[in-house]
């Protein structure tokens, strides 16, 4: 099993080296604007996992997933040439689901926002059920006098 900083080593070269590829070009048509996201090594250097996003409508993604699909052993040698390793890892590019969990986070916030201004608009007009200052007030002493005068008079 190898270090896990050199495995975070080898996943940023091999992300540099596919980003570089796919910068320069692959010959595919079906190939759209495809951003590198992250790459994750296992710990004994065998297998690449490749993150990536399309911009674009769900037609583009597909076809960027199948154009990736079928470059990943020229990517793969491309890999085993740039990188010092005694073997090449396998390539395995997975659709990175960022754009749609980030959309679902808008969409939430925008609803609390609402909500959050719903519920100030009402306690803007709220009134108070009992009192406004519903906690016991400390006793003056001049009225602790009049209250005893008042006990005394109640018993006789």
């Amino acid at each position: 099993m190898a270090d896990p900083a050199r495995a975070a080593k080898m996943a940023d070269r091999i992300k540099v080296i596919v980003a570089k590829r796919l910068e320069k070009g692959i010959r595919d048509p079906r190939l759209g604007f495809v951003t590198i996201t992250d790459v994750r090594v296992t710990g004994d250097l065998q297998h690449a996992s490749i993150f990536y996003t399309v911009y674009g409508d769900e037609k583009e993604r597909a076809d960027s997933a199948a154009a990736l699909k079928s470059a990943t052993g020229m990517l793969r040698s491309e890999v085993g040439r740039n990188i010092t390793a005694r073997l090449t890892p396998s390539l395995e590019f997975i659709a990175d689901a960022l754009p749609e969990n980030a959309k679902v986070l808008e969409d939430l916030l925008a609803e609390a926002r609402s909500r959050d201004a719903a519920v100030e608009g009402l306690a803007k007009s709220a009134q108070y059920a009992g009192d406004e200052d519903p906690y016991v007030k400390p006793r003056v002493i001049g009225d602790e006098d009049q209250d005893a005068d008042e006990t005394e008079a109640d018993r006789a």
